[in-house]
């Protein structure tokens, strides 16, 4: 699916994520949190591709910058977040693997 096509159907959802592709270990969505990301861990392994914006990241007890085209992964069950990010951030986010 083209970026533009994601972006449209995500507002057109009125949701701050979208589930786009869903087969056999992998899950495809598109996330734009509205001012905080209120996200917990989840059960499967996590990579996230930032289609815009810039911010900071939290992967436990570590913040690092994050901005256009950076790949971030988040091992299953640990704790993660967005912080301080711009208004046109939005990621891919790509669930992998077996819930664990």
């Amino acid at each position: 699916m083209e970026e533009s096509a994601a972006l449209q159907q995500l507002a057109s959802s009125g949701n701050e994520f979208l589930a786009l592709f869903n087969r056999n270990q992998l899950t495809v969505e598109v996330y734009r949190p509205d001012k905080i990301d209120r996200q917990q861990p989840h059960d499967r392994d996590e990579f996230y591709l930032i289609i815009s914006g810039e911010g900071k990241f939290q992967l436990r007890d570590q913040v690092m910058d994050f901005k256009k085209g950076d790949f971030l992964y988040v091992p299953a069950h640990d704790e993660h977040r967005f912080l301080d990010f711009s208004d046109d951030f939005v990621t891919w986010v790509f669930f992998v693997g077996d819930k664990k």
